[in-house]
């Protein structure tokens, strides 16, 4: 119930929130729960599902949802990792652990069949990340101001290094993940670009963040596989 779950036989020692921002993508949600919860179990993690959706008609703002899940993840459990899962993603490898590292945030994506199984540049830190509260809170979250597609996992990356941290990742032969209905034919037509930022990261990030975030909730349901977190 909820998406929540801990080993019947065991003592978890790991506790991880996975959170997807959401909205109106029902067929990636279904092949995501029907891959994710098996995959999660093998691992012996409690866990919660948390699923952010927004509402409404305006441009998709993917960070500011994820801040809004934290903030709300937080209020169930202590958790001991943040793990920011794009809804398109399915991990290969069983051995991925869907924990965080000790010292610094982690990008665990760091093999996609989109990318040919390699990083599109050097600072990429999107599809699935995993940090601790106190790596996020450090950092001041997300950025709050990005609308549309693009260009705030760029905004995370250098956040990651003016909060005095570094970016460690999975290894390519461990963080491998499929996207679903990746299509080859539309990857050559138009190849995939680093998108370019319109913000001022060095100067913003101190204020914008969870430290100013907004939002009314509108309602809070556990689904059979997950916790849905409705959002204005």
């Amino acid at each position: 119930s909820g998406g929540h779950y801990r080993p019947p036989h065991c003592f978890a020692r790991y506790k991880s929130a996975i959170l997807v921002a959401y909205r109106n993508q029902e067929k990636y949600l279904r092949h995501l729960l029907y891959y994710i919860h098996p995959f999660l179990q093998r691992q012996q993690l409690s866990y919660t599902i948390y699923l952010i959706q927004q509402v409404g008609t305006g441009s998709f703002n993917r960070a500011k949802l994820l801040n809004i899940g934290v903030r709300e993840a937080m209020k169930d459990e202590d958790w001991d990792c943040l793990v920011l899962h794009d809804i398109d993603l399915v991990p290969e490898n069983d051995y991925n652990l869907y924990i965080c590292d000790e010292y610094y945030p982690k990008h665990m994506a760091s093999a996609m069949d989109k990318f040919q199984y390699t990083l599109p540049y050097k600072s990429f830190f999107g599809g699935v990340s995993a940090l601790t509260p106190e790596h996020y809170m450090k950092m001041n979250g997300f950025p709050n101001t990005y609308w549309g597609d693009g260009g705030e996992n760029d905004d995370i990356a250098t956040r990651i290094h003016l909060a005095g941290m570094r970016i460690v990742r999975t290894s390519p032969h461990l963080g491998r993940y499929r996207v679903m209905d990746y299509s080859e034919e539309t990857e050559m037509q138009e190849p995939w670009r680093r998108p370019t930022s319109r913000h001022n990261t060095r100067k913003t990030w101190k204020a914008d963040g969870m430290n100013t975030l907004q939002f009314r909730l509108l309602s809070r349901t556990k689904h059979p596989l997950y916790t849905k977190i409705s959002v204005d």
